[in-house]
Formats: C-alpha cells, structure tokens, sequence
C-alpha cells in the first residue's frame, strides 16, 4: 500500500471507512512554564504510538493552531516530550488566544508524510474531544514546514479542515533537493579531512551518511570535525592547517561556521536513517556533475572528491514523500528568516517558483525578516503573522507584504521582541545558493502532481509511516 494512504488514525478514531470508535481522552496535565495557568492543558498518545500535546486558553479566540515540528529527531519511538516543549516554546499563540494542537510523531527519524498524517491525526484528536474549532490553522516550523506544506497538500483543499497555513523557516525545497547541501558538505569534508571514516576503519560511500552498524556517536564527531578544523576554537588556537580546511570547507560549501557541526550531524546521521532505515539502503543523493569552487585548489577539490549517482527509484521514494507539488487552495503565509543557518531563505524561491508552476501563488505571501536565527524569530513577529493569515481567511483579502511590516508595531507593544521586516527582500534562486544538478536541477516543482499521481499507484512508494 502507498505510503500516503496507510494508517490515519486519530486516537483509536480510524477514518478508512464511514463508522468511527470510539476516541481515546486526553490526560489533564500542568502546562509548561511560558504558559502557567492561562491555559487548560492536555497530553495522550495515539493509536499510532504518537504523543501530543493539546492547550485550550482561558480566553479562548475559538480558533485551532495545528502545529508540526522540526527535526527531524532521531530514534525509534516517540518522544512524549517533544510537543509539550514546542507547546512552550510557541506559548505566543495561546497568549494569543488560539487553541494548541502537536504531535511528536509516531517514531523519529526521516518520514514527511508520517508527519504529516500524524499532524492531521492530532486535529482529529483535538476535534473529537473538544469539539470543532471556528478555524483551523496549520504551522510548521524548519522541517516541520516541509511537514505542514505537506499536510497542506494532502488535507488543504477548499473543503478541507484547514483554513490557512503559516510556515516559518520552512524546509520548503523538499528532501531530493533541499539536503543537497549537505550532500556536498559531506564529500567536501572528507576531502580534507579524510576521517569520516579514516583510512583505518572500514570504507563506505558517503552517501550513506555513515555505515549501519558504525557506533559513532554525535560527540565522536564533534571531535573529528574539531581536530580537522578546530571550528569551535578561537582562531589564534587553530593550526595553519585546521584554519584552511575550515576556510576551503566553508567557502565551498556557502555553510556558516556557527552550524557547520550541526550540518555535518545532519549529513552523517540523519542521512545514515534516511538510507539504511527509511531506503533499504538505497542512495537517493548524487553530487554527478557538480562543480565545486571557492577551494584554495578548486581542480583538486573537483578531481578528488568522491561522486556517485542517485539510485532512481531510492530518489522516486524521498521525493514522493518530501517533495511539494504546489497543490494549494487555501492562504499560505511564510515568515522566514534572511540570514537563517541552518534552512536558507532561498528555500523560499524553490517554494514560490513550484507555487507560480502550479498556478497557485496568489495563495501564497512571503515574508522576511532581518533576523540571524532558526529555531526562532521574535514572538510580536509569530502574533502578528497568526493575525494577518487569520484576517486574511476571514475576509478573503489578500495581504500585502508591507501591510504585514507597519501592523507588527501594534504586536511588539506588547511582546517587546521587535519588528524585523524587510518588506523590500526577495531572495535568490535556490541554485543561487546550492551548486544545481544537472538533471533538472534549476526547474521546481522537484516533483509535479502529476509524477505525485503517477508514483502514488506503485505498491510501497515512499517511505513507510
């Protein structure tokens, strides 16, 4: 069975069929510091294994902010305490009056659709208990936004339960394009540093992220990436040699220093779960044909780096389940970040080009802000998005990105987190920022709806929930 049509469950609430059971209740529980007693608040765990996290404020708006989270998290369960820390760390909403719903999916590791079905199954979960809200609204934050721009396009149409989406830092270029570069992080540091693995240890391609049964954990290479490139050391500390494979690493790769350990983690563990879990150890990444530059030897660099070629059906898989067509119907409002490290902001051209291909971008207003961080942007920034995609459901009316600027001031007299937009950015094209490949690599959507409908007909495409 397809990946995207197994297992929708809401609680023990199945939706295969007309008749529904009974929905299991949520446990009352002591909401998280940033929320205190403004809110009734709620944790249970799903038939699927999810936990979640649901809160109901005191001065309730009557609305629904479904929320999906970042990562993704490794590990083979889930973890109860991820949505109650997203709870607190988004306290904005229900300070804004809106209703909270999480999940902290039903395992960890790579999985978009499983994401996104167990977020829908949250909004299930919190209907059938609560009773429907007036609007439901969908946020994702990082790779949640992948997983929310997702559930968007499976759940989102005009008849759907969702009103509107807000998606922040999103992850919005999908999985067989937007981890590229990581993919050339992590031929690029091996070039120099030739101890991911070393010389000694057993070989593998690196497109595995790292062997299955490798027992190197995050501190281990912590301590690989200092000793090739002292990257967390002052300068005056580094070797001549650590400072210039940090110098080569990051002008090539376009990678800030301050993330570069957390980057590499990505393309060493979650790629090892990407390939060895979730692909049967098939490689859905390829660096065919890329031609790196900004090395102090760009010719060694590009006749030394190890290169391999996507197993098509393992790239069919991950694009099938973390790609995005631009099947959207409702609004959509982005906030995002110029100076993000970790998601870049030209994921938003990725996003807004497959939005214009699929004749859908007049549902889609981007926003963008002076801000330096990922994880999160200043709270006035969240209220006043919430309220303005709120507005815009309401009346139809579509937002102007300076209109959404000059009514934050009204939020931040409140919040005192400040106003960062820059009504004027318009970023540059995604391969602007990450070396394209060369089979298609310019054009979006990485996948159409019409490749979507196609591989949905192939027993066991994707990646399993």
């Amino acid at each position: 069975m397809a990946a995207g049509t197994v297992g929708l469950l809401a609680g023990t609430l199945t939706v295969a069929g007309p008749a529904q059971a009974e929905v299991a209740q949520s446990d009352p529980v002591s909401c998280p510091a940033n929320i205190g007693d403004k809110a009734a608040c709620y944790t249970g765990q799903d038939a699927n294994g999810a936990y979640y996290a649901i809160a109901i404020p005191k001065n309730w708006n009557g609305d629904l902010v479904v929320h999906a989270h970042g990562g993704p998290d490794l590990g083979e369960a889930s973890d109860p305490a991820r949505s109650v820390e997203d709870l607190d760390r988004w306290s904005v909403m229900v300070d804004e009056g809106y209703a909270w719903a999480g999940s902290s999916y039903r395992r960890g590791g790579y999985g978009t659709r499983m994401g996104a079905i167990d977020t829908e199954n949250v909004r299930r979960q919190f209907v059938a208990e609560f009773g429907a809200p007036e609007r439901t609204y969908l946020h994702g934050q990082s790779w949640g936004g992948n997983v929310a721009a997702k559930a968007l396009e499976m759940y989102g149409d005009r008849r759907g339960p969702y009103d509107a989406a807000l998606l922040t830092n999103g992850v919005l270029g999908g999985g067989s394009r937007g981890y590229d570069y990581r993919v050339d992080l992590r031929v690029v540091y091996q070039y120099y540093c030739a101890n991911l693995p070393r010389p000694t240890e057993p070989q593998y391609p690196l497109w595995q992220g790292l062997r299955a049964d490798s027992t190197l954990t995050t501190t281990g290479m912590r301590s690989r990436l200092r000793e090739c490139t002292g990257y967390d050391l002052a300068p005056a500390e580094r070797t001549a040699l650590q400072q210039r494979n940090l110098d080569d690493i990051l002008a090539v790769t376009k990678l800030p220093e301050r993330t570069l350990e957390s980057h590499l983690r990505f393309a060493v563990f979650t790629f090892r779960d990407i390939v060895h879990t979730r692909l049967d150890g098939r490689n859905p990444f390829s660096n065919a044909g890329v031609r790196y530059s900004g090395s102090h030897d760009d010719k060694a660099l590009n006749a030394g780096v190890e290169r391999f070629e996507a197993d098509p059906t393992a790239k069919r898989d991950l694009s099938y389940d973390s790609d995005l067509t631009g099947d959207v119907e409702i609004p959509v409002l982005t906030l995002h970040a110029i100076d993000d490290p970790t998601a870049f902001v030209e994921h938003e051209s990725a996003y807004r080009m497959t939005l214009e291909e699929a004749d859908r971008d007049h549902h889609l207003v981007q926003t963008f802000t002076r801000e330096s961080e990922h994880s999160g942007l200043s709270k006035a920034e969240y209220a006043n998005s919430m309220a303005r995609l709120a507005q815009w459901a309401e009346t139809g009316k579509r937002p102007s990105v300076r209109s959404i600027a000059e009514s934050c001031a009204r939020f931040d007299a409140t919040y005192g987190t400040g106003c960062f937009y820059d009504a004027g950015f318009r970023p540059g094209s995604y391969a602007s920022r990450v070396e394209a490949r060369p089979d298609g690599g310019r054009d979006w959507p990485a996948m159409t709806s019409w490749q979507e409908r196609r591989w949905s007909r192939i027993d066991g495409v994707g990646i399993a929930p």
